[in-house]
């Protein structure tokens, strides 16, 4: 079998990371640790041969970024051997052939977004706690749902996650690899999308970790036992961050 490779990744550190702000659809660029995080990543599949046939991304700034670095290393072309031949470590950093990789496209999709936080989006904690005390009180002393004024409920980001998985299985078919690009708190639900879970739950994806699933798309719909073969339905990695600690 040829599976469909599917590759989640949180985008990489923001500013509004670095300043703990609840960002929400809010517009912050990489950082400079975000930048190198990202080439580490891009490195890392590269070594892999892990050569996305297109990317998905959502469109906020922190995210977009982190897929025109990423496309961009899987596009560049290779150096001429008389020039490669004099870098150290060349041969362990394998370049994609230009043909097959300058078609990557990306598609920015709106249900990638991270969480419509409502009136929070872009504040500190601490910021919230001055501006809405009350309801940053009740949020704090109850573990179940409160609505945030402005925001979207726990439904509609389930909706559009299953919009969006179903979408990949539409489009793409054995043989592909697809590198999505999203935010930590969708990640949770669109990743229970794809697993079939009837509930989210809690992750904790580091920024550029990777979640990768292999699936038989041919066999998808299917309603035999092989729903329960597990040779047709792998997680193959699973908020792999390893290629943060490694040393440049």
């Amino acid at each position: 079998m040829n599976p469909l490779k599917l590759l989640f990744t949180r985008h990489a550190q923001s500013i509004g990371n670095l300043q703990k702000r609840m960002q929400g659809n809010g517009e912050f660029d990489l950082s400079p640790e975000g930048r190198l995080q990202t080439e580490k990543l891009a490195q890392r599949l590269l070594k892999e041969s892990w050569h996305p046939t297109c990317i998905y991304s959502s469109p906020l700034r922190r995210t977009a970024q982190t897929s025109e670095i990423l496309r961009s290393r899987f596009t560049a072309e290779p150096l001429p051997s008389t020039i490669s031949d004099l870098i150290e470590d060349e041969i362990n950093q394998p370049n994609p052939p230009v043909s097959e990789s300058s078609q990557i496209l990306i598609h920015y999709a709106d249900e990638l977004r991270e969480f419509q936080n409502g009136v929070f989006e872009g504040l500190t904690w601490g910021e919230a706690m001055e501006r809405y005390p009350d309801l940053c009180k009740a949020l704090e002393n109850s573990p179940n749902w409160i609505q945030i004024p402005g925001a979207e409920s726990l439904q509609e980001a389930r909706d559009r996650s299953r919009r969006f998985i179903q979408l990949l299985l539409d489009r793409h078919h054995n043989g592909e690899q697809i590198l999505i690009v999203s935010h930590s708190w969708i990640l949770q639900h669109l990743i229970a999308e794809l697993l079939g879970c009837d509930r989210s739950w809690r992750l904790h994806p580091r920024n550029t970790a990777l979640f990768e699933f292999w699936i038989d798309r041919s066999r998808w719909d299917s309603t035999d036992q092989n729903r329960f073969n597990t040779d047709l339905w792998q997680i193959r990695r699973f908020n792999d961050y390893h290629h943060l600690l490694q040393q440049p």
